[in-house]
């Protein structure tokens, strides 16, 4: 059984609802979810003139290699009509996959860990709710303590509690 984190955030249409869909892709097509964080307001990152984004960050267990859940992430994406105009553009959904179990991947269309997801609190914020005490075996430090290290200074709410019953909890160790 693998593990991965994924990050999904939404800034057009219902973005909550956009967000639960997701979720239920997820769930149908990628693994079971065992933790889901609260939703996040965040203020757009790179591209600032749009609307702000909700994003969440999931535990998810799946019998699938990394590339074939990116293949899945990619598809569910394209299902809910994300269409990719414009580099940081907006989007009706995003979903990056943050974490594959403690792996180091580096393909020309995969990189895990994410690149970039210590220097973004709109990532490190859910990831922390849910999985504060995960190692990047990359940077070999906590989120808790990328998130503590974060030099990102940009506007990020937690809006709601989890919207989802969490399932049971399941053992996130990779020794």
């Amino acid at each position: 059984m693998n593990i991965v984190f994924l990050s999904i955030g939404s800034n057009i249409g219902n973005k909550t609802q956009n967000l639960l869909n997701a979720i239920g892709f997820i769930g149908d097509e990628i693994g079971r979810i065992e933790k889901v964080s609260g939703i996040y307001a965040t203020e757009p990152w790179g591209l600032k003139q749009q609307p702000e984004f909700l994003n969440m960050a999931l535990l998810v267990t799946t019998q699938l290699k990394a590339e074939e859940v990116l293949k899945k992430a990619l598809s569910i994406e394209l299902k809910m009509g994300r269409v990719r105009e414009q580099k940081m553009g907006a989007r009706s959904i995003d979903i990056d996959i943050l974490l594959f179990n403690d792996e180091i991947i580096r393909q020309d269309n995969l990189s895990v860990p994410h690149p970039f997801m210590q220097q973004r609190n709109f990532v490190l914020m859910p990831l922390n709710e849910i999985a504060a005490e995960i190692m990047h075996p990359v940077l070999k430090k906590t989120i808790r303590e990328l998130l503590e290290e974060s030099s990102d200074t940009s506007q990020v709410n937690k809006t709601t509690g989890n919207l989802l019953q969490q399932p049971p909890s399941v053992d996130i160790n990779f020794e």
